[in-house]
């Protein structure tokens, strides 16, 4: 059987030609994704590129994945910055949406007006343990529908309140979905249904909003999010399957146009001693997504977040030259730095710098306390320290000449103690650009797709 696969990235269109037969990867290729316009015409491109290298490709499915446009906006609601909040931005991030930000309490006019300057696709509504606090998660349904402004509520809070929630969006007329809570009881997560109504969502909306209905058509499946498809294909390869061991724990970085992805597969257990837990419970599968850190789209807000000054200090460019770049970056999105030249440099530089501020937001932290008892240790989040494989994706990477140099940026810094980045990691490279492809591959044969990982995903020496 011959399958194509295609990823619709922020930047690029993506294709993977697989003959299921022979267990071979014939060919890939991508071009700019013309989302303005209509993105079929990316596609189309890609698959002549495709064809002009492999010859004639006759597909039997075609698998598709997409991140186009940013993906699926939307803003997170809960109780408890520490709790529930983080429960929805759990969810949200693990069904692959991109979730520009969370809010905790009952939230006020400003966030009101907030939520309509961000235009979400998608509201994720939590708060309240089953049986406890209802009335925020009401107060908040109320605010959300004097929203002016059309997008889904996925209800996922205090089942005790899901009688007058239905009635609240029932009269205002939103699109609503009434699912389980993602935090049933206190300090246990229950994401699973809030993860699947997201995904329907998607399905549902972002198909008509970004122009892939006639995608859609040629398709064999669901179009579902690249970052889902990206994280089936992180838990194929750590576990692998019941005839195939996977590689274990590692992290995956994957740095794109809008947004830095990263993902952890581990634990993530305390590796000093005298360590208490705060916070939730972390999931084995973490994916935590920056839409702040963007080689492109986000460009601007990542070089505020790197700091103009660090940036001209290690470019060695001028603040005038760097801003130069930046506006033609950002102007035309496929714009690529000459080989060698100092915006190459400048790229890179960028490059590292989403990577090590999405990894240090990724990770745990750690602080000291002393008690009655003695010195102990306060650990937040998941310990990544001990993890010795980091995975690079996306084409900053994959078309860089020193993608080491960029991946050290997820490296531990001693000046940072309190981040518990991995310490001694080998970095190793999607070269051919498959962890989507094999994603989506997952679904129909995942002992194939587990099989190319192993083969292509390459250490680098």
């Amino acid at each position: 059987m011959k399958i194509l696969t295609a990823d619709f990235g922020s930047t690029y269109t993506k294709l993977t030609a697989i003959d299921t037969q022979h267990a071979t990867i014939l060919g890939t290729a991508n071009a700019f994704t013309t989302i303005d316009t209509d993105i079929i015409h990316g596609f189309r491109t890609a698959l002549a590129q495709l064809e002009a290298s492999i010859g004639t490709f006759r597909y039997d499915q075609l698998l598709c994945c997409s991140s186009a446009g940013g993906g699926l906006k939307m803003v997170a609601l809960g109780l408890v910055p520490e709790l529930t909040a983080k429960a929805a931005r759990m969810a949200a991030s693990s069904a692959g949406a991109k979730v520009i930000k969370t809010y905790a309490f009952e939230i006020s006019k400003q966030e009101q007006d907030e939520i309509y300057a961000i235009r979400p696709d998608l509201v994720l509504l939590c708060g309240g343990t089953d049986g406890g606090n209802k009335e925020v998660i009401i107060a908040n349904a109320r605010r959300l529908c004097a929203i002016d402004w059309d997008f889904t509520v996925v209800i996922a809070g205090n089942k005790s309140a899901s009688h007058e929630l239905e009635e609240i969006f029932a009269h205002s007329g939103k699109d609503y979905v009434l699912t389980d809570n993602v935090m049933p009881t206190f300090n246990k997560l229950n994401i699973a249904s809030a993860k699947q109504s997201i995904r329907e969502v998607f399905i549902r909306k972002i198909i008509d909003a970004k122009g892939l209905s006639g995608i859609q058509k040629m398709s064999f499946n669901d179009i579902i999010p690249t970052p889902l498809a990206v994280m089936n294909a992180c838990e194929l390869l750590s576990k692998g399957t019941a005839k195939t061991p996977g590689i274990g724990d590692f992290m995956a970085a994957d740095l794109g146009g809008a947004t830095t992805d990263i993902y952890s597969m581990a634990e993530g257990s305390p590796t000093l001693e005298n360590v208490l837990i705060k916070g939730l419970p972390e999931p084995f599968s973490k994916r935590t997504v920056e839409g702040d850190l963007g080689m492109r789209y986000s460009l601007k807000a990542l070089s505020e977040e790197a700091g103009t000054q660090v940036l001209e200090a290690e470019s060695g460019l001028s603040q005038e030259e760097i801003q130069h770049w930046l506006t033609h970056c950002i102007a035309h999105p496929s714009a690529l730095a000459a080989a060698g030249s100092a915006e190459e440099q400048l790229e890179e530089l960028l490059a590292k710098k989403a990577i090590e501020i999405a990894v240090e937001r990724h990770c745990g932290s750690i602080e000291r306390s002393f008690t009655p008892m003695g010195e102990i240790y306060v650990m937040t989040g998941k310990d990544l320290s001990d993890v010795d494989r980091i995975i690079g994706i996306g084409g900053s990477l994959v078309n860089s000449k020193h993608p080491e140099a960029i991946l050290d940026g997820a490296k531990y810094n001693p000046q940072k103690f309190h981040s518990m980045k991995p310490k001694k990691p080998r970095y190793y490279l999607d070269k051919k650009y498959i962890f989507a492809s094999m994603g989506l591959l997952s679904t129909v044969d995942p002992e194939l797709a587990l099989h190319f990982m192993k083969e292509e995903i390459k250490l680098i020496q």
